[in-house]
């Protein structure tokens, strides 16, 4: 079986289940728009875990929320994207959330780490908008352009964790970073 949160709440494991294999994508970084640079934001980092569950039967989970680009008109940064996280009072499994874009730094902002798993996979790192980073292991920066002939929402970032990317026109708003996500995936 197999339980999945794009929001937070609690896993409760099932009867009969004994392991479980989880994987924990991070939110990812909302875009800025210049003034100075117009950059993406980062995307969220990616943990994968297996755990023997016998003894743990609820485990907190947090799905974080994408970050905010830059609103219309607006000089200004990106905000971070959220943590993602299975805490079970034992384990913790964290993706971490992708940082904002920075409108004033010439540099990338930072992808978020993954912790506690098996397997850890930073996001890709912001850079500028024509470029296209902002990836993550489980989704896609958004697409950057500098008009208004795409549809809304575009520049958003794509799937889980993925970033939003820079609009350099300066009537449109910058792209904000797609949620977290956990999933769960149960056995006997």
């Amino acid at each position: 079986s197999v339980q999945v949160f794009t929001s937070s709440g609690t896993w409760t494991r099932p009867a009969s289940i004994t392991k479980v294999i989880m994987e924990v994508q991070g939110a990812g970084g909302g875009g800025c728009k210049g003034g100075s640079y117009h950059r993406n934001g980062a995307a969220g980092g990616y943990a994968k875990k297996f755990l023997d569950v016998s003894s743990i039967s609820t485990s907190t989970i947090t799905a974080g929320a994408g970050g905010a680009g830059a609103a219309a008109g607006v000089t200004g940064d990106g905000t971070a994207g959220g943590n993602s996280i299975w805490s079970d009072g034992t384990n913790t499994i964290t993706g971490a959330g992708g940082a904002g874009a920075s409108n004033s730094v010439n540099a990338q902002s930072a992808g978020g780490a993954g912790t506690g798993g098996d397997i850890n996979i930073p996001g890709q790192n912001g850079a500028g908008g024509a470029e296209g980073h902002g990836n993550s292991q489980l989704g896609f920066v958004g697409t950057p352009t500098s008009s208004g002939d795409l549809p809304a929402g575009s520049n958003d970032g794509k799937g889980y964790g993925g970033a939003g990317s820079a609009w350099s026109g300066y009537a449109f708003a910058c792209g904000s970073g797609s949620g977290g996500i956990v999933i769960v995936w149960e056995y006997k």
